[in-house]
């Protein structure tokens, strides 16, 4: 299956003191974890991320799910990380 393309625009955004105003909304510039990411757009001399106002706050408590550039985690003995809730409602229906 082929991958689609993220295009977006900062189509009339406008550089004012609190920061980058896009559709009423201040962004920020984005973080070092964000590089690589297909979001990103560059406006002027700055990156900024049209899906998240704060990228920071998203990467405060792990991988942002924005992200395009991150996969999902492994744990320590090389299983992908599995929502307990959801394991446990698998294992039921399998009685």
């Amino acid at each position: 299956m082929a991958k689609k393309a993220i295009a977006a625009t900062l189509d009339g955004a406008v550089m004012t003191a609190e920061g980058l105003s896009y559709k009423g909304v201040i962004l920020e510039p984005i973080v070092e974890q964000c590089e690589g990411c297909e979001r990103v757009i560059p406006f002027e001399d700055a990156k900024y991320c049209p899906a998240y106002a704060q990228p920071a706050r998203k990467w405060a408590h792990g991988v942002c799910n924005f992200a395009t550039h991150v996969r999902a985690g492994v744990d320590k003995e090389g299983k992908v990380k599995v929502n307990p809730l959801k394991a446990s409602k698998r294992a039921a229906r399998g009685r």
